[in-house]
């Protein structure tokens, strides 16, 4: 008597193993075109923050009087010095975009945005991205945009709801349901 009592203990807990669905973000379904540009304005308002202090610090270093009371000239009007208007300047404000982004893919796979809209990205084969993709995801990502949103609006037209970064860098953006309340 004690085995068939063994096993249909065994039985009973493979039912119940069964009956428990495995907690996965690769099931979840990829956002809408209009939730992933509801995160990149809220990363906009960021980005843009970030942009501006590191603006500030070149200015000052190359044109300290500019940050003083009194202006040399006494005029309202400020001008950026010609080394802030070069391809140097521009290449360092582009590393800083591939960096916010990238630290922030790689550290959790979500910026702020993407956490306030419950969105994660992740590699096509689940895990964080590489460098490499985050780097490609920006560059596609800037040329979506630049193209009237058509790489966006591309997820209406993809049997797989991905966007031309998404394709180009191997990753793919989960929606990730809302927590509900424990009673």
């Amino acid at each position: 008597m004690p085995p068939k009592a063994k096993h249909s203990n065994s039985a009973n807990a493979k039912k119940q193993a069964s009956d428990t669905p495995t907690p996965s973000v690769n099931t979840e379904q990829p956002p809408g075109v209009f939730r992933r540009l509801a995160a990149i304005v809220y990363d906009g308002f960021l980005l843009f923050a970030v942009l501006f202090v590191a603006t500030l610090i070149p200015a000052f270093i190359l044109s300290p009087e500019s940050f003083s009371a009194t202006p040399a000239n006494n005029s309202v009007v400020h001008e950026l010095d010609i080394p802030l208007q070069g391809w140097l300047y521009r290449a360092y404000l582009l590393m800083l975009i591939i960096i916010f982004y990238g630290w922030f893919w790689r550290k959790s796979g979500q910026t702020l945005g993407m956490q306030a809209w419950r969105i994660k990205i992740e590699h096509q084969n689940g895990g964080k991205p590489s460098w490499g993709q985050c780097i490609i995801r920006v560059a596609v990502g800037a040329i979506s945009l630049a193209a009237g949103g058509m790489g966006y609006w591309w997820i209406w037209l993809d049997k797989d709801g991905l966007a031309w970064h998404d394709r180009a860098s191997r990753t793919v953006l989960r929606a990730i349901p809302k927590d509900k309340k424990k009673a």
